[in-house]
């Protein structure tokens, strides 16, 4: 990513910035989808730094711009730990339902997957086709049948077998808010009469940018997010949209999928993101 990187090589130079430097560096950071508000803040912040401290200023400012929630995956140590995932289609939301449920299988947990997004047979038909290639079982009902109803049966069967996970694809459909409210609410409610909700995580594409921002700002309100799986993050330059989501969100992001292979999955590392747009 490096989005500071030419900023961190010139400041420390004998050089100074002029003014076109300035708006080269804002147009990379807008560009990099941090956003115009997060933009004019760092920029702000960024004029301040000295030469001689650059690179860890930086590093703090860019620190602070991060939730400070905690990035632990929530589990029920007592009973089945049920992880919703949510997001828009397209996102790679049923995709990343098969890489957490792969995660915690190599973990040596058991895992059941609910096949939740029931109006898309794609996906469906994904999750059956990924539950085979990683030993994973899967609930699915019948095509366009009620997804609360592919839940709850997910859930019972979960408690009957004692699995360590469920975790459970929704519909990713963004008809109008009111309408996916209800939905993912009634998921959840009817799961919830077996065992609770432990975790709600909800995917962003990060090469959308500020309009993952949107969609986001509309799934926090419907269902109270505890968790961000960025997908995509792969090194691009669009890789600021992290520090924006979390910004602009107070949500930590615990997982990033950075390709298509089942192992492409893993725990977000605020670190080494960081390092990454230094470097």
């Amino acid at each position: 990513m490096g989005l500071f990187s030419k900023f961190i090589a010139k400041i420390k130079g004998t050089s100074s910035f002029s003014p076109a430097d300035w708006q080269e560096l804002e147009e990379e950071l807008i560009a990099s989808d941090l956003g115009p508000t997060l933009t004019r803040s760092l920029m702000e912040l960024a004029k301040k730094v000295k030469s001689e401290n650059a690179e860890s200023a930086l590093t703090q400012i860019l620190n602070e711009q991060l939730s400070f929630r905690s990035r632990e995956p929530i589990v029920n140590e007592s009973g089945i730990s049920v992880v919703m995932v949510v997001g828009v289609n397209g996102t790679g939301k049923t995709t990343s339902v098969a890489k957490l449920a792969s995660h915690y299988k190599a973990s040596g947990q058991s895992v059941l997957i609910a096949a939740g997004d029931t109006f898309r047979a794609a996906a469906v038909d994904q999750l059956q086709t990924w539950g085979e290639r990683i030993g994973v079982p899967v609930v699915a009902g019948k095509a366009n049948s009620d997804p609360a109803s592919v839940a709850f049966d997910a859930a019972k069967e979960a408690k009957d077998v004692g699995v360590n996970f469920l975790i459970i694809d929704t519909a990713g459909r963004l008809h109008n808010k009111s309408d996916l409210m209800a939905e993912l609410e009634k998921v959840k409610r009817v799961v919830e009469k077996v065992s609770p909700v432990n975790e709600v995580l909800l995917v962003i594409d990060a090469t959308t940018g500020q309009n993952g921002l949107a969609q986001a700002k509309v799934f926090t309100e419907s269902v109270d997010v505890t968790g961000l799986i960025v997908t995509k993050l792969d090194g691009s330059a669009k890789g600021g949209v992290a520090l924006a989501i979390e910004k602009e969100l107070d949500i930590p992001i615990k997982w990033v999928g950075t390709g298509e292979s089942y192992a492409d999955f893993a725990r977000f590392e605020p670190v080494l993101y960081i390092q990454g747009l230094l470097s």
